[in-house]
């Protein structure tokens, strides 16, 4: 990998971890609980915890994400950065342009 492709990929990064914070700070939101004394019908009150739920699940998966971003972001600067970790063969660049905080080609994935 070029030094030219791994500044683009450390550019990637950087967007897609303040988008994710963007997401999370949203999501934080919508996933407070839900008051008690709120006037809202018995369907409206199930539709609101339900949609919670799936938000917490969704906030969680931004965050692991986030987490693995990060981790990418800190190796970066190395050597083994876009080196598959169970092979050892270069990651192709469209893949991690792709998915920058991957760790593997995809044949080690399957």
């Amino acid at each position: 990998m070029t030094s030219s492709e791994k500044e683009k990929l450390k550019k990637v990064i950087d967007d897609q971890i303040v988008v994710l914070k963007e997401d999370i700070k949203e999501l934080q939101e919508l996933t407070k609980p839900i008051p008690l004394d709120a006037s809202i019908g018995r369907i409206s009150r199930m539709d609101a915890i339900n949609n919670k739920t799936i938000n917490e699940a969704s906030l969680r998966e931004k965050k692991k994400l986030l987490q693995r971003l990060e981790k990418a972001k800190e190796r970066a600067d190395t050597k083994d950065f876009g080196i598959c970790t169970k092979c050892g063969n270069e990651i192709p660049y469209g893949r991690l342009e792709y998915m920058p905080h991957t760790t593997r080609c995809v044949q080690c994935v399957g």
